[in-house]
């Protein structure tokens, strides 16, 4: 299965996640910049780690997370979160043209909900699929 996630990575890599990653680097320099964002531009550093590198690794909501997060939330989903998700479902579109990427339209459309809200959430490893929770 490793060997599996690995070579689905790296074809994600030279296909979509460069691009898509990039896309978050650009969130995150902004956040940066206007310096009152800067845990939002650590959120959107985090998701592009995550969009580099997708396959084997999850999701999961962070049991510390309150009220900040919600609040943090709801001014990414606002400001850069909706731009970040339509590039998903943008990109996905032609994924699923093909046979062979159909894998990759789905990753791209699981990244969506952490594109739109990533506070309050880490990745972690995962030994199911990219599809499964």
């Amino acid at each position: 299965m490793k060997l599996f996630n690995l070579l689905l990575n790296i074809l994600w890599l030279v296909f979509c996640g460069i691009w898509m990653a990039i896309g978050y680097l650009i969130a995150a320099l902004v956040c940066f910049i206007l310096i009152v964002t800067i845990p939002f531009g650590i959120a959107s550093l985090r998701i592009a780690g995550f969009v580099l590198w997708p396959f084997g690794r999850t999701t999961v909501e962070r049991p510390d997370a309150g009220a900040p997060s919600c609040i943090g939330n709801v001014l990414w989903l606002v400001f850069a979160g909706w731009w970040l998700a339509l590039a998903h479902l943008i990109t996905s579109i032609p994924l699923f043209v093909s046979i062979i990427g159909i894998p990759f339209g789905w990753a791209n459309l699981k990244l969506i909900p952490i594109s739109l809200m990533p506070l309050g959430r880490e990745v972690v490893a995962t030994d199911q699929r990219f599809g499964g929770r």
